[in-house]
């Protein structure tokens, strides 16, 4: 699994409709350990700016990250 620092996060409160049901929910870009950003969902616990975070699964191609 992959892991990172949160580079930046945001919190979608008005979500398109396919997402709706789903928010409120965080997404982030993480700066990863291996060189690199990727975008992704953010599982549980709130995430800030500088926080350490690891790939939880992915789903449909998405990473979703959990704070570590």
């Amino acid at each position: 699994m992959r892991s990172g620092v949160v580079y930046t996060e945001t919190v979608i409160w008005s979500a398109p409709e396919a997402f709706a049901a789903e928010a409120p929910y965080q997404t982030a870009i993480v700066s990863l350990d291996g060189g690199g950003r990727v975008t992704g969902r953010v599982l549980g616990d709130r995430v800030a700016i500088g926080d350490r975070v690891v790939e939880a699964e992915v789903r449909d191609g998405v990473p979703y990250f959990r704070k570590r």
